[in-house]
């Protein structure tokens, strides 16, 4: 389990704050699913950032303006056309 799922109270606690059940949470392998990761900013009002959650795509999040998200910059989005590019870069 990361250590942030700990912070937060364990598998079971995500789980309550998201809305699904804790065995999902437990099977994400400390790695939370992209699509989690902003459900997760939002619940915590952005103490817990989706770059603190996944940090191997560091670079790959961006943030738009929104004033009704919890985090200062905005709200995350993930870069895939970036990612996607990359991957092919390197298959080269």
């Amino acid at each position: 389990m990361s250590t942030i799922i700990a912070t937060l109270g364990g598998p079971a606690a995500v789980a309550r704050m998201l809305g699904i059940k804790s065995p999902s949470v437990s099977g994400w392998g400390g790695k939370p699913p992209l699509d989690r990761c902003p459900a997760i900013e939002r619940a915590t009002e952005g103490r817990v950032t989706v770059e603190e959650l996944r940090p191997d795509l560091a670079g790959r999040w961006h943030r738009i303006p929104d004033p009704a998200w919890p985090h200062p910059q905005g709200r995350p989005l993930l870069d895939v056309a970036g990612a996607a590019k990359e991957a092919r870069d390197a298959a080269a």
